[in-house]
């Protein structure tokens, strides 16, 4: 297809999307998952949340197991979650997802560089639970366009800017999730299951 300036199709959502996937072996199931979110336009307008997977192989939220999302704006939490997390490769697969429980946001913050080597950190909390995130010794930026039949929707582009770490953690309450980052395949490259998503924008294919 002919790159054109404007692109014809509507824009569903645009913002951060970084993530960190964890497991304790490589061949095993996800032990840990975290998906982080800063929204700048969307249906429900703008946003920041966290979905938070303890245990994403049990179909349990809290109190009986710390698999929950905390967001200032819950019907984008709700948006983004069944309309495109729940068709990421990682969470499609976790019971946890549809059991987990929605807590309202009273702190999040950003710190730390993006530059090569340079640890990055997004902090997120609920009056109960604080999430902290952080990757370390990242990558060189890459710019990713994807077409509809790579996308995880099947009927949008999406367009980002990927940061790499190959060695990434997640605390609730000061107590690290299980497993640590692996390797994976992601469009044929051979990246990390860590990464920072910045510009990240889903549009619907023309």
């Amino acid at each position: 297809m002919t790159r054109v300036p404007i692109h014809p199709g509507a824009v569903d959502w645009t913002g951060e999307n970084p993530g960190i996937y964890l497991k304790d072996t490589e061949d095993g199931p996800w032990t840990g998952l975290m998906c982080f979110f800063r929204i700048m336009v969307s249906p429900h307008g703008r946003g920041n949340g966290v979905v938070l997977l303890d245990e994403p192989n049990a179909a349990k939220g809290l109190p009986d197991a710390e698999n929950f999302c905390i967001t200032d704006n819950e019907p984008l939490a709700r948006y983004l979650v069944d309309g495109y997390f729940a068709k990421f490769a990682s969470f499609k697969v976790s019971p946890g997802l549809d059991a987990m429980s929605y807590l309202p946001l009273t702190a999040v913050s950003a710190s730390g560089d993006t530059t090569p080597g340079a640890s990055y950190v997004e902090t997120i909390a609920s009056t109960d639970y604080e999430v902290v995130c952080t990757w370390k010794n990242l990558d060189e930026a890459f710019a990713v366009e994807l077409p509809k039949e790579n996308t995880a929707t099947g009927v949008h582009e999406m367009f980002s800017l990927f940061i790499e770490s190959p060695d990434a953690s997640v605390t609730v309450n000061g107590r690290p999730l299980k497993g640590k980052v692996f390797p994976r395949d992601f469009n044929g490259r051979n990246s990390s299951c860590a990464f920072l998503a910045f510009s990240e924008s889903w549009v619907l294919a023309a």
